[in-house]
């Protein structure tokens, strides 16, 4: 149990400083996600690449909603978004769901709750390493083959340090990873 102990501390000293409040590591990570969903690797997320990664993760989306969500964002005589696109639809779904200067009519909350829903596998009201990584497979991340580096974003996000992700520190994460860059 002390080996358990000694480790979870050396995780939360090794993340402590590791913050999502960065402009910078946020398109770092937008790029990532849209590679991911990216595919065949031709610089586009189709409507249907983009249905098919949500599904992935459990999100099955009416693809003529998705379409008329999406079709705004897509320049005249492209094939899909490009990354600058996907960011341009990040940065309005952010401001929708996330902003800061409102009373929200809860909507984004239980968007939120949705979300968390994913994750949380067993319903327990907590994200746990294996749950975090079984999501991680599922999108294909390479992350998801270390159980330490699943470890190690869990603490990033566990400000109580009990070893998990609660909805209130889910939601936290969430809007400190989704700060719109500027």
């Amino acid at each position: 149990m002390e080996i358990i102990t000694n480790k979870k501390k050396i995780l939360s000293r090794q993340s402590s400083s590791f913050r999502l409040r960065s402009p910078s590591l946020n398109a770092l990570r937008l790029h990532r996600i849209f590679n991911l969903f990216d595919k065949n690797s031709d610089g586009f997320i189709t409507i249907e690449e983009l249905s098919q990664a949500l599904s992935r993760l459990g999100l099955d989306a009416d693809i003529s909603d998705l379409k008329l969500t999406i079709e705004s964002f897509i320049k005249p005589g492209e094939t899909g978004l490009q990354f600058e696109d996907f960011a341009a639809l990040h940065k309005t779904l952010d401001e929708s769901f996330f902003a800061r200067d409102c009373e929200c009519d809860g909507s984004p909350e239980s968007d939120l709750e949705e979300a968390f829903k994913v994750f949380d596998q067993d319903g327990d009201g907590f994200i746990s390493a294996v749950e975090l990584q079984n999501v991680l497979k599922k999108l294909g991340l390479p992350e998801a083959g270390e159980i330490e580096q699943v470890e190690k974003m869990i603490v990033s996000a566990d400000t109580n340090h009990d070893g998990r992700v609660d909805f209130f520190e889910f939601k936290n994460m969430m809007r400190t990873v989704l700060v719109p860059s500027s």
